[in-house]
């Protein structure tokens, strides 16, 4: 096969034209071309006035000859095409040992699915324990809380099936390196499982929630039908060790599970396990992440930014990202932009509120909404550590003022503000545009939840923000409060080798242990882990 890179169309062009393209490219006759497949399809939107397509294609000419004479044509003179060799992911058992129970996987997120999934198929038989409920019950219990308040501390917008990622954009592409395969493999994945065909080569591939929950339910049924089993409402309360080593896990109701093997997926929010591991012999560190502010605009707004007042409609729901290094040499950075999207109360504990932005795939509501986050560090979380405790839990405690505050400010519901009050160190009120939410929500001054030095960063950032896109800092911008939860405020350190913790047999995987930001990144962690695994330990026969 030929790889074609950088192919660029008008949007509107036919499957003809894009052919013709390709035979053009290649010195071919269109007939010659037996069959091609797009590898990857981004939006060149430059120059408003000519939006392109611009493609990496996969052709089969009718025959090796031809595409020999097409490789040795084009040599070193013509970067843009080459040889194509598709992507193989390879995951060989190699380990000797024994185990005598399955491996143990804490955590149904995209970690702890993709590793269970994938140790299922090879003859493991995992264990997979999720403190939530299955996701389409989880999605009923979500539903209720943003229409009543009534908080499931255990089955919410950050636990249960699927994991946070459930209720977001549900954004699959990733900024890590893959020399492995293992991204390809996790897209084929999530198509096999009933995701649309088109992220295998969208260069910003997303499912959103509304296929999320059936995917990660048709994930599991997978692990069941290869020999894993699967338990709910099985919060993990207590690690059982002999020493240095793991020897299994107890949960809240007492029972106990036994394994040589444990992975910690457990997410980045579940807090309570962090302070649990914080009492046992497991090297971890405090972690710099961001905070913020979730801010929306028309979505009619960010399509004519960004693709110009007249682009059609087919081309969808823009997106955006933006970056701006502050006087004070702090970053600040749009996260997890949600186009024609809702701003949703994430919150995962009683009295605290934290917000995400979630998308259904449509993306069809008139709101964009994006977080737009501050770095902080360890030293900005210390005057927040609590005497008596480990210090690397310090960032956790940092988030949890900030989510307290934000509940108060709220009175319960989501704190909205405009941006020009937002400015000015008042309320206010009603402006031009309505918010999307899911879940109530109310007017209130966002400076409250706020230390002095975010706020003003927050300002600054927006204003600025202006440049690039025109009415970014309009008076009425809707900013909503309060983001913590972008990524995790611990790493649970492991052997870069092994993979294991300072605890024998215990693997850190995914977002929650600091290896990971996103769906397909903690992903691809969870087959990382699978195959430290399986480099050590033997399928059962």
């Amino acid at each position: 096969m030929i790889q074609i890179t950088q192919l660029k169309l008008p949007v509107a062009h036919t499957p003809e034209q894009l052919v013709k393209k390709a035979a053009s490219m290649l010195h071919v006759q269109e007939k010659d071309i037996l069959s091609w497949r797009i590898l990857k399809r981004s939006i060149d939107a430059r120059d408003r006035q000519e939006l392109l397509y611009v493609y990496s294609l996969a052709v089969t000419l009718s025959s090796g000859k031809k595409e020999t004479q097409v490789l040795a044509r084009a040599g070193k003179r013509e970067s843009r095409i080459s040889e194509y060799q598709e992507p193989a992911y390879h995951f060989v058992p190699s380990g000797q040992e024994s185990l005598a129970e399955p491996p143990i996987i804490i955590g149904s997120g995209p970690a702890g699915l993709f590793c269970a999934l994938t140790l299922a198929k090879a003859g493991y038989r995992p264990v997979l324990l999720e403190r939530g409920e299955e996701a389409s019950k989880r999605k009923a219990r979500v539903d209720h809380f943003w229409q009543t308040g009534i908080l499931d501390k255990n089955s919410n917008v950050q636990f249960g099936e699927g994991g946070a990622g459930t209720f977001s954009d549900g954004k699959l592409n990733t900024g890590v390196k893959d020399k492995y395969g293992r991204n390809h493999e996790v897209l084929r994945i999530f198509v096999q499982a009933g995701a649309p065909e088109d992220i295998l080569y969208e260069a910003k591939p997303h499912l959103g929630t509304d296929l999320l929950v059936g995917i990660v339910e048709e994930l599991r049924r997978q692990i069941i039908a290869w020999g894993g089993t699967v338990h709910f409402r099985a919060e993990v309360t207590d690690l059982l060790l002999k020493g240095q080593e793991i020897c299994g896990v107890r949960l809240e109701d007492g029972r106990e599970f036994y394994s040589q093997a444990v992975i910690l997926a457990i997410g980045h929010s579940a807090r309570d396990t962090f302070s649990m591991l914080s009492k046992k012999p497991l090297h971890m560190e405090a972690k710099s992440f961001a905070v913020g502010l979730r801010i929306q605009h028309p979505q009619e707004m960010i399509n004519a930014s960004q693709y110009g007042p007249d682009a059609p409609a087919f081309l969808g729901a823009a997106s955006y990202k933006l970056t701006r290094t502050l006087a004070d040499k702090r970053g600040v950075y749009s996260f997890c932009m949600c186009p024609g999207g809702y701003v949703v109360n994430a919150s995962s504990e009683e009295g605290m509120l934290a917000v995400n932005g979630m998308s259904y795939h449509g993306r069809a509501s008139h709101m964009a909404n994006s977080a737009i986050i501050v770095s902080v560090g360890p030293e900005d979380f210390r005057p927040w550590h609590a005497e008596g405790t480990d210090p690397v839990l310090d960032g956790m405690a940092f988030q949890r003022a900030l989510e307290a505050a934000a509940f108060r400010a709220g009175e319960g519901k989501i704190p909205v503000q405009r941006f020009e009050d937002f400015r000015l160190g008042r309320k206010g009120g009603e402006g031009r545009w309505t918010p999307c939410m899911k879940g109530e929500w109310q007017y209130a001054d966002l400076r409250q939840i706020l230390p002095d030095y975010l706020a003003a960063s927050l300002d600054e950032g927006i204003t600025g923000f202006d440049h690039r896109i025109p009415g970014f800092a309009d008076p009425d911008a809707l900013l909503a409060g309060i983001e913590s939860r972008t990524s995790s405020p611990i790493r649970i350190l492991r052997d870069p080798d092994s993979l294991e913790s300072s605890i024998a047999g215990l693997y850190p995987c995914g977002e929650g242990a600091g290896y990971a930001g996103g769906i397909t990144s903690a992903a691809m962690d969870g087959l990382k882990v699978a195959e430290a695994v399986a480099a050590r330990f033997r399928p059962f026969s």
